[in-house]
């Protein structure tokens, strides 16, 4: 019988790949030698490996063959903090922060405890915040090149929460959301729960393929496009001001709701002016302070197009009904204050110093980046492989994150992505050595 077949092959493979009996790394047979090998049909080899790269033990590389994956690193590629050990360095989140920050919120909190209006911060706030604190964040806007309206700012929970309430308002389960071919994880997440279909677009330089974007809108019913203009992650790049136009006249000729990813803009010097800035009508601007800031603070923002600010408090009440009172209260008086655009420069020229430490560590390793971005890619040659990189580097006590979560098409590709922001500067020297050592012991 077929099927008892199919099964008894699927679960040997399995069985041999979790023992170690075929090595991460191993070619497997193709599809048709499969078949022979275990006297099943051509169509019953492809199903098998389909249930063993759903399985997470093996990956389909375009040109190259099927490969057995490293089946120890830990759930999430190194993107998940509950993955990554104490006593590890972790290359693979970023969360910077500088010294005194906590005195900083030692002050904050004192003056907030004088404040007349403290117990106010006690009650529900309204959905999209309130209007002085939308204010204090519209005018720290100026510093971006955007110029909004203090009602069309909606406080958030956060970045993240900002996407999940534009996806939860703006777009419907099946929606075709177009995104770049390597994007980040936490909007695959978002999308997936929303039960989004994400497209991929592949990069032309420093942005995605226009041409092919605007193919793909002739050819389906896109809804919507995620980008991030101003520092990709994770690739870094930041869309030139003519690519943006054409980018606009592609959402506005098909529809196109455009969501602006704008998290770590902060950390580029004079950029173009953001899509919701060219295109107010029909962008989302997400960002929020956590990088700027702190991991911690978890307040962020979304500045709506008019007509959806109602559907976006609508969706911020269903999921925490009102971001924290107190939390926001000292945000904005660090706006106000000039305490968060001198923490947004000084992150900037820290960044800026580990990437150097980065270009030097590193040599002669391929690196793809911004000069004051918090993380670099790392593209790996034809014979060198991720996850044994990242299996090498976690024996090191080293995390880092491979393709796998940014990748939104089937194809993904051999390269490590390094946060830079998340260590102090010495044991990131040490770390970044590490890195070199696991490319170069696999490179000759």
């Amino acid at each position: 019988m077929a099927e008892p077949r199919y099964k008894a092959v699927v679960d040997q493979l399995a069985q041999d790949i979790r023992a170690g009996a075929i090595a991460a790394g191993t070619r497997l047979p193709t599809h048709r030698e499969l078949a022979r090998r275990e006297g099943i049909a051509l169509v019953t080899a492809t199903r098998v490996y389909a249930e063993l790269r759903a399985m997470g033990l093996i990956s389909g590389e375009t040109g190259r063959g099927t490969f057995v994956k490293e089946t120890a690193l830990a759930p999430g590629q190194g993107v998940d903090l509950d993955a990554v050990a104490a006593d590890m360095v972790d290359l693979s989140f970023n969360y910077p922060s500088l010294p005194g920050q906590a005195e900083l919120l030692r002050g904050a909190l004192r003056q907030l405890a004088g404040a007349g209006d403290l117990e106010a911060l006690l009650r529900y706030q309204p959905h999209g915040g309130r209007l002085a604190d939308r204010a204090a964040i519209a005018r720290h806007l100026v510093r971006r090149g955007l110029s909004v309206e203090a009602d069309r700012v909606m406080i958030v929970d956060g970045a993240q929460h900002g996407l999940a309430v534009t996806l939860m308002a703006l777009l419907e389960p099946g929606d075709v959301v177009a995104v770049d071919a390597l994007t980040y994880p936490g909007f695959r997440l978002v999308a997936e729960t929303q039960r989004l279909e994400l497209v991929a677009v592949p990069a032309a330089g420093a942005g995605p393929d226009l041409g092919a974007l605007e193919t793909l809108c002739r050819r389906r019913r896109v809804k919507a496009i995620y980008t991030m203009p101003t520092l990709n992650n994770p690739l870094g790049w930041v869309m030139a001001a003519t690519r943006r136009r054409e980018l606009v006249a592609i959402a506005r000729r098909h529809g196109l709701l455009i969501v602006e990813d704008g998290a770590y803009a902060y950390l580029a010097k004079d950029p173009p002016p953001p899509l919701a800035m060219l295109a107010p009508e029909r962008t989302v601007y997400v960002s929020g302070f956590s990088k700027s800031v702190a991991a911690g603070l978890r307040v962020g923002f979304a500045v709506a197009p008019p007509d959806q600010v109602r559907a976006m408090a609508r969706a911020i009440r269903a999921t925490t009904w009102n971001t924290p009172g107190v939390m926001t209260a000292i945000t904005a008086g660090w706006l106000e204050d000039g305490t968060v655009a001198r923490l947004e420069d000084e992150k900037r020229a820290d960044a800026t110093r580990r990437q150097r430490l980065a270009a030097e560590r590193l040599g002669p390793i391929k690196r793809i980046g911004h000069p004051s971005s918090y993380f670099v890619w790392l593209p790996l040659g034809e014979a060198v492989r991720a996850d044994q990189v990242a299996m090498a580097l976690q024996r090191e006590r080293v995390s880092v994150s491979t393709a796998e979560p940014f990748a939104a098409g089937r194809q993904v590709p051999h390269a490590i992505r390094l946060a830079l922001g998340s260590v102090e500067i010495g044991r990131l020297r040490s770390a970044l050595d590490l890195v070199r050592a696991a490319i170069e012991a696999r490179t000759f």
